[in-house]
């Protein structure tokens, strides 16, 4: 497993170094001048000159690329032109917040879905499998803007149960961070819910006809054990492509449901910097968000090996 792992994160260094390459050369081709940004309304002559020496804009791109990379790899990103702060200590501050909500939703999503296409493959053709792509389609159908709003109209305004907004760490009060990131948490885990229905009822489907989970009826093993120790296992390696996918796009900031519910996420941080221009927290963010998706696919790789032991002789 070590071996396999370090072969895929040295593959993953030169997709790594591409992906910089792309995000440096599209904010050189984005329209507007940062260093106007920085000078304020005056932008007196000598501080324009002075501003792009510092920040090496006077060298040539490549140059400047270098130096960009080689601060990156030491941690520097770079400064947020709208609130002075480092882009790494930005980043920082709002991608656990992401991170939490990502987290809350792929719990919903996954103990919906996994068990509702498990049930919905092995109840083929009847009504339970009817009511759960109907479900699913409507989950897949129904924008997280509206349900958002739906919700706080319905939870929020009318019984009062939740907070309609805001966000409280879990290292402040765990409690009010729950329901702060509860309805959050429902409104994208439905969506992602039913794709893991789907995606979970196709696997099922395809290894209940298998010839060892006929073995295993043949054996006299219940059908829990058939479902969950022989088909499950094997139907979850799909499933498991699937989920880290959706978790490494969650990472880029779920943009509409943290403006819903004012959640200072990763996705406000990123309209925030589109918005004002702050091209160095816009380079630090897809940055991220790449190596982001690439582990995941390392985690990905991982946990295949893990749940189909076949996979681990390759």
């Amino acid at each position: 497993m070590i071996e396999f792992l370090f072969r895929r994160i040295v593959i993953a260094i030169p997709t790594i170094l591409l992906i910089s390459i792309f995000v440096f050369g599209m904010q050189k081709i984005l329209p507007g001048d940062p260093v106007l940004a920085m000078a304020g309304e005056e932008r007196d002559p000598a501080t324009l000159a002075f501003l792009r020496e510092k920040y090496h804009l006077n060298d040539p791109v490549p140059q400047q690329y270098l130096y960009w990379i080689e601060g990156a790899v030491h941690g520097d990103l770079g400064i947020s032109l709208r609130t002075r702060e480092p882009v790494l200590t930005l980043i920082g501050q709002k991608l656990p917040v992401t991170i939490q909500l990502a987290a809350m939703a792929l719990i919903v999503a996954f103990f919906i879905g996994v068990p509702a296409g498990v049930l919905s493959a092995y109840r083929k053709g009847t009504w339970i499998d009817w009511l759960s792509n109907v479900v699913a389609l409507s989950g897949l159908s129904i924008p997280n803007f509206w349900l958002g709003i739906m919700l706080i109209l319905l939870v929020s305004v009318r019984l009062g149960w939740l907070p309609a907004s805001g966000y409280v760490s879990p290292w402040v009060d765990p409690v009010k961070s729950l329901e702060t990131m509860l309805m959050p948490a429902l409104v994208l885990g439905s969506g992602l819910a039913a794709a893991l229905m789907r995606h979970t009822r196709s696997a099922m489907l395809g290894v209940l006809k298998s010839d060892y989970v006929r073995t295993a009826r043949a054996k006299g093993l219940s059908e829990r054990t058939v479902l969950v120790k022989h088909a499950l296992r094997n139907a979850l390696v799909p499933v498991v492509t699937v989920t880290t996918l959706i978790f490494g796009d969650l990472l880029g900031g779920a943009v509409l449901t943290e403006q819903i519910f004012t959640i200072p996420g990763f996705g406000k941080l990123v309209v925030d910097a589109v918005f004002t221009r702050d091209y160095a927290v816009v380079q630090g963010i897809v940055l991220c968000t790449g190596i982001a998706f690439i582990a995941m696919n390392l985690l990905a790789d991982a946990l295949y090996r893990i749940l189909n032991p076949r996979m681990r002789m390759s």
